[in-house]
């Protein structure tokens, strides 16, 4: 299958919360850092050579200004009104002797419209950002919209403090997953939402609501990919890295997967998505190894570390 040289280059819009990480270590040690799940990923977007713009819902007070500022600097375009809020939000992080974060968080979410949508040839959302009102109607509405010219990507991303019932949580979720080409999701997610049900089950209900390419990330096990209209699938192992932290490394995996979707034309535009959906399953296994790869690099530094791909070729 060859893909248009263009692909790689559609600009991609992510939608979704900027925010503060206030960390605190295993130790009691505090420090704060510009995050956010769908910030993470354009960042990441940004730094793999991706054109990249944010959708977002920040104020102009201190922490506003710095994640602007933060985004300018690695060439992330925030949308007209995405500095439209009364505050910024703060996510409180709380790091286990594993690294493990643990969350509490103080936000809201609103999205303004986005000017230029039909510009944009990938369109990738998830976390709050989709569940939490009043922006999760909007955002989902946006979604509807941007069907028409561009690929979608999603990664639900849960968040138990702040999504309540996982089966309210769960529907809002599996409109989601109707409107999306590509479904990322981790099997904490998975067990959460469906605490009752096999994995490998869940991944066949989700395939029957519409994406194309649904793949299940599990920690040290590394990732499974899964082709919802052949049922093909490969599992990508992570080799042996030692882990600093794991915040952004949902994120940073999320920014890979779409990186190699968009290099090997199979994100960025309808064309695109019949592509995808006629692959097979050695098609996406690049855009898969890319995905471990940048996650295995975020958590061997602190933060979410977003990796480029000089970072890839060394690592």
């Amino acid at each position: 299958m060859t893909a248009p040289a263009a692909s790689g280059h559609a600009r991609t819009l992510v939608i979704g919360e900027a925010l503060i990480d206030a960390v605190t270590s295993s130790g009691g040690a505090s420090e704060e850092h510009v995050g956010g799940s769908p910030a993470n990923v354009a960042i990441g977007l940004a730094a793999l050579d991706h054109p990249v713009a944010l959708a977002t819902w920040i104020a102009t007070d201190e922490h506003g200004n710095w994640i602007a500022e933060h985004c300018r600097e690695r060439d992330v375009e925030l949308t007209a009104g995405s500095q439209g809020a009364p505050f910024t939000s703060v996510a409180h992080a709380t790091l286990d002797e594993q690294g493990a974060a643990t969350y509490r968080f103080d936000l809201e979410w609103q999205l303004a419209a986005v000017p230029g949508l039909r510009e944009f040839g990938h369109v990738h959302t998830g976390s709050i950002a989709a569940v939490l009102e009043p922006g999760g109607s909007a955002v989902r509405d946006t979604l509807r919209v941007a069907r028409s010219t561009a690929t979608i990507s999603y990664d639900p991303n849960a968040r138990p403090t702040l999504m309540g019932d996982p089966q309210h949580a769960r529907r809002l979720i599996e409109e989601c997953i109707s409107l999306a080409d590509v479904v990322k999701v981790s099997d904490e997610d998975i067990a959460w939402l469906r605490p009752e049900d096999e994995l490998d089950d869940v991944v066949a209900d989700w395939a029957t609501l519409g994406p194309a390419l649904v793949v299940v990330t599990r920690g040290a096990q590394g990732a499974t990919a899964t082709l919802t209209r052949s049922g093909e699938t490969h599992h990508t192992s992570v080799p042996p890295v030692a882990v600093v932290d794991t915040v952004g490394a949902g994120d940073s995996f999320m920014a890979g997967l779409v990186s190699g979707l968009l290099d090997a034309g199979l994100a960025g535009g309808p064309e695109a998505r019949n592509r995808l959906r006629a692959a097979t399953i050695g098609a996406v296994v690049p855009a898969l190894e890319r995905a471990v790869a940048t996650s295995r690099l975020t958590v061997a530094r602190p933060g979410a570390h977003a990796p480029t791909r000089t970072d890839l070729v060394g690592g």
